[in-house]
């Protein structure tokens, strides 16, 4: 496996490797900056709950009083159920039904992902004999586990954030496989590969890779053999819900036939304009949705985002199968992006993206810091680097737990108001009768707009023998016009 070009760098000025134990250290650093900016103070940021997050919630509280679990739930374009289980799940075991309760998993399955994603990108480099494996992993790591726009997604209750999880782990997973030629861990790395499916739309094409990273192994003893058993393993992991799009086609493809560029008069045009849209959100303009972003801004950091612009170009010039694995991950991860035309750019449709990016980075991290050992004395060096990570550190929670979760744009897109709504419902003895008049626009569930679903949440009223047992009735703008001057003896709550 290993390759010409993969040394581009001469041994002797190679940044030193660092023991085993003070690596351990450092990554256990990593982990816990990873954790803080994930877990710290989720029970008020972000505030309020998106309706989308309140449906998963409701599909969770529904699952707990019917014991129907599902691979697939239709409302609200349809998604897939592994999430909304684990949510379920949760509230089970804690009887707490609060929003941070359906954030929580998110914001564990973030600090997994940067795990995953130290493992992987050590075995891959391994693997394919890339050098200074320590110091790209580290600073890798390191930038995943300060990205703002991880972080976001990592403290949201959205089902996309496992996409990454999974799909960093079943490399990790398959790559190790391929480098000890050990059969069980290809077995292993089929379970994440199949459970990646249960995710997000833009994952199904990802497991791509896993053909890709066996056929730069080619040359190796039962390759093939690993990825079979991968490919066996991540079938049978995904077979319920493959059974369930074979007997509901139509749910296969989700919204994506609705926002499909192809879908367009001017397809190709369109195609050209979101493709430079999305690479232009890692530098120059970011996502404009306040759920997503600091509405604006470029999903990378400045200076992280620098060392990956750098880090892609050494990849290119250097193509080595570590490269061309980083490169094809990036463009099949681009690619159910540039093919939507909704948002644009849209950062929650590209978190696949964020492995090859931050891996390009650490690259790019250790360009400079080969070059900067050539010419500043070693102490110099140090305290550059623990200023430049002081700096990301400080830069990371001023931007999300000031810029970011302060602002009245992040309120107002979580629906913060409609929190205050539900609590004010609760308020009222659950004697006393409540009607609550749905007013607002938005996708219909069960006959009522999705705005609805953050109130029922908060008041655990989406069934029709919750609203019973708690004395609400819902009804639409136009039902109410009809009973006006008959309802005085209830309480009148309006969703605007």
């Amino acid at each position: 496996m290993s390759h010409p070009n993969d040394k581009y760098t001469s041994v002797s000025s190679m940044p030193p490797s660092f023991p085993l134990k003070k690596e351990m250290v450092t990554l256990i650093i990593v982990l816990a900056i990873a954790s803080f900016f994930r877990l710290y103070n989720t029970t008020e940021v972000p505030p309020g709950l998106y309706p989308d997050e309140a449906m998963n919630g409701n599909n969770a509280l529904e699952v707990l009083e019917t014991g129907e679990w599902k691979v697939y739930y239709p409302e609200n374009n349809g998604r897939e159920g592994l999430f909304i289980n684990i949510q379920a799940l949760l509230l089970s075991l804690t009887g707490v039904n609060e929003p941070w309760i359906l954030r929580l998993p998110s914001a564990i399955f973030g600090v997994l992902t940067v795990l995953g994603f130290y493992l992987m990108l050590r075995e891959l480099l391994l693997l394919t004999k890339m050098r200074g494996v320590q110091t790209i992993v580290l600073a890798g790591s390191f930038f995943m586990a300060t990205s703002v726009w991880h972080i976001i997604f990592s403290r949201i209750g959205f089902r996309a954030v496992m996409a990454p999880l999974f799909l960093v782990w079943g490399i990790y997973f398959l790559a190790l496989a391929l480098r000890k030629r050990r059969l069980s861990w290809a077995f292993l790395a089929g379970i994440p590969f199949g459970l990646g499916m249960y995710t997000y739309i833009a994952y199904r094409p990802m497991p791509i890779l896993a053909v890709v990273l066996a056929f730069f192994c080619h040359r190796q003893k039962d390759v093939w053999r690993a990825l079979l058993g991968t490919a066996v393993v991540a079938m049978i992991i995904a077979l319920p819900l493959l059974l369930f799009f074979y007997q509901s086609p139509q749910e296969f493809l989700g919204r994506t036939g609705q926002i499909s560029v192809f879908n367009s008069e001017t397809p190709f045009m369109d195609l050209t304009q979101n493709t430079a849209l999305t690479l232009g959100m890692f530098n120059i303009h970011g996502d404009s949705n306040w759920r997503h972003n600091i509405a604006g801004e470029p999903q990378l950091f400045w200076p992280v985002g620098i060392l990956f612009i750098l880090g892609f170009i050494l990849a290119i010039r250097r193509r080595s199968a570590f490269d061309w694995l980083m490169m094809i991950w990036f463009v099949l991860a681009l690619l159910p992006v540039v093919i939507s035309n909704e948002g644009m750019p849209h950062a929650l449709r590209a978190i696949l993206i964020l492995p090859p990016v931050m891996s390009f980075a650490g690259t790019g991290f250790l360009w400079i810091w080969q070059t900067l050992a050539n010419r500043l004395r070693p102490q110099v060096l140090y305290s550059l680097l623990a200023l430049g990570a002081l700096m990301l550190i400080v830069h990371t929670y001023t931007a999300y737990f000031v810029t970011w979760a302060e602002s009245p744009h992040v309120a107002r897109a979580f629906s913060a108001e409609y929190v205050e709504l539900g609590r004010a419902i609760n308020a009222v003895p659950p004697s006393e009768s409540k009607l609550v008049v749905v007013r607002a626009g938005g996708v219909p569930v069960r006959g009522l707009s999705m705005p609805a679903q953050t109130v029922m949440f908060i008041t655990d009223s989406f069934t029709a023998a919750k609203q019973n047992e708690k004395n609400i009735r819902y009804m639409t703008d136009a039902e109410y016009k009809t009973l006006e001057g008959v309802v005085s003896s209830e309480h009148v709550f309006f969703i605007d």
